[in-house]
């Protein structure tokens, strides 16, 4: 997959199943192999992320296709919050 990478800041990020993830904030690249290694992600969803952090790094081995999005493999079972159980009496 070959774009610009300045033309991902700012785009959504979703899962393939439609799940909102968060917004392309910057890229980690690896210089000495000339390859993106992941997605530095703002304005992450707070319901599948359990982080205190602004956002994540997702690896870019994850990412399905860029365009008008980024669309990304459904990971979201891997993160999602686990609902807190109620004590027992």
């Amino acid at each position: 997959m070959r774009v610009d990478i300045t033309s991902l800041f700012g785009l959504n990020i979703y899962t393939d199943t439609g799940t909102y993830v968060g917004k392309v904030a910057d890229l980690v690249l690896d210089i000495d192999e000339r390859t993106v290694k992941g997605i530095a992600v703002s304005s992450i969803n707070r319901d599948i992320f359990d982080v205190t952090s602004k956002g994540i790094i997702i690896p870019y081995r994850w990412v399905i296709t860029t365009g008008d999005i980024v669309l990304i493999r459904n990971i979201i079972n891997k993160f999602k919050k686990q609902p807190k159980k109620e004590p027992e009496e």
